[in-house]
């Protein structure tokens, strides 16, 4: 769009007043391919458009969009977002300047340059190759394979002005195993903010077996054990700890609505000396990575915890602006249609020193977790539950048995002050966050750790600290949390 004709849009906006307003224009194409029962079930490809426009007037915000780029038609928007302000004229500059990004990522093949049927090749691949790992006890395999070509362009009355285009690639696959009435299921994901050439360096067949053997194998897992235990969780878990039980608590908007276990903590020791966690959109080729934010700040890494010390929350430019500081580039959105937020993007633990295999070899029993699965956080107390979509028994520092339906129960700020090991790997894991209805891409991670003490919940009899079992009956009631889906 012209320059003069995005000033001519931010003038209306603040026509009745304001200290900002900027006008997010974003133009999206979708293409989803997913294959069930050995059919390509659906193939679909969407085209998306749309502006957003917004005015800041004193610590309030309004906001309207329409999926019409006409310029009447951004027009009509800003008349009707600035008849909601009542304040005087801030001082603003409609003078724009492009700004160009300083992190770059290199796109080899872009997903609108493959044909459909090298798509498709891609997911029946997957297939094939789950389904061969046990041809007679996988009973399900299901596919799907997303990408994303999204074009922004930010303006605002600050005289910024950004271009930025997005391309996001990804798979998922999910296998289903039987043995009589037994049934499991193995999943695992693959994606980055990359093209197509994300599947030369990804083996989807290797990929595919892992979810099909974890099916297959947690045919025959035991119950696992219930009670207060340590917990060694591998840097493979991925950063779903971090994630719920830590990151969202440190998004500016949760904290300034005093919903964050973190508000009015910052300087203090909130985890370890070994724990410091940070989040950084600018690494290349991961799922959550972007160069500008969906408000026109540039990337970079933001270190929220150093050495076990809240130094940092996650802000857009509306919660910074109640704080009268610059954002940190964590203003995001899930289109055109939906007002920035805070939100993660890539949030890690960083890597300690210790050798993982150290780690276990130290713990003498416990529960090893290798997958994480999905998990509930109440952000006002730290409190959370996730569940183990695969775990094993730790016996005399080896790792013994798989187990199935193992849950971890506890409290964010408290189980990250006794970690007491950290290993010098990092795994990474994807997803799709939800917040306030909408959905973000994301990347998180974690180095192996130790958790001394950990409510596991199981359901078979409960593992003493010594290793020895102790009966249901002797073990102690563990505490009940009030848990709030975010």
């Amino acid at each position: 769009m012209d320059k003069k004709d995005l000033q001519k849009i931010l003038d209306a906006a603040l026509a009745n007043g304001g200290d900002f307003a900027d006008i997010f224009i974003e133009q999206k194409k979708v293409t989803a391919i997913s294959m069930e029962s050995d059919k390509i079930e659906r193939i679909q490809s969407g085209y998306e458009k749309g502006a957003g426009i917004r005015v800041f007037f004193g610590k309030n915000t309004s906001y309207a969009y329409t999926n019409d780029l006409s310029i009447e038609s951004l027009l009509r928007a800003a008349d009707i977002v600035s008849r909601a302000v009542r304040s005087k004229k801030g001082e603003y500059n409609l003078d724009l300047t492009k700004i160009d990004a300083k992190v770059q990522f290199d796109i080899d093949r872009r997903p609108d340059d493959v044909s459909i049927n090298e798509k498709v090749e891609v997911v029946k691949r997957a297939n094939d190759t789950a389904r061969s790992v046990d041809k007679e006890k996988i009973a399900q395999v299901m596919v799907g394979y997303g990408d994303i070509i999204q074009k922004v362009t930010i303006a605002n009355s600050n005289g910024d002005y950004v271009e930025d285009d997005r391309i996001r690639t990804r798979l998922t696959i999910n296998a289903v195993a039987r043995s009589g009435e037994n049934v499991q299921t193995g999943y695992e994901a693959v994606g980055a903010n990359s093209g197509f050439e994300l599947f030369d360096k990804v083996d989807v067949g290797e990929t595919a077996k892992i979810a099909a053997k974890r099916a297959v194998e947690m045919l025959n897992a035991k119950p696992a054990p219930s009670g207060k235990m340590p917990c060694v969780m591998t840097g493979e878990a991925g950063g779903t700890m971090v994630h719920e039980a830590c990151g969202h608590g440190l998004e500016a908007d949760l904290v300034q609505r005093g919903l964050s276990v973190y508000a009015g903590k910052k300087g203090e020791q909130v985890a370890s000396e070994m724990i410091s966690v940070l989040d950084d959109a600018t690494i290349p080729g991961k799922y959550g990575s972007y160069r500008f934010d969906d408000e026109g700040i540039e990337a970079r890494p933001v270190e929220l915890i150093k050495n076990g010390i809240l130094v940092d929350f996650l802000y857009d430019r509306l919660t910074a602006y109640r704080e009268g500081i610059q954002s940190n580039g964590h203003g995001r959105r899930q289109s055109y249609k939906d007002k920035p937020i805070p939100r993660m993007a890539n949030t890690y633990i960083a890597p300690g020193n210790t050798d993982p295999e150290k780690i276990i070899k130290d713990t003498k029993s416990g529960l090893f977790v290798k997958k994480m699965g999905g998990g509930q956080v109440n952000t006002i107390t730290g409190d959370f539950v996730f569940d183990v979509s695969e775990g094993y028994i730790i016996r005399d520092g080896e790792i013994g048995e798989m187990v199935k339906g193992a849950t971890l129960t506890g409290n964010g700020p408290e189980v990250l002050r006794i970690v007491d090991m950290v290993g010098n790997d990092l795994g990474y894991t994807i997803g799709t966050c939800g917040k306030d209805g909408q959905g973000v891409p994301v990347a998180d991670a974690q180095p192996t750790m130790r958790i001394p003490e950990i409510i596991v919940g199981g359901t078979a009899d409960p593992v003493s600290p010594s290793g020895e079992i102790k009966r249901l009956n002797e073990a102690k009631p563990t505490k009940k949390y009030k848990i709030r889906k975010i």
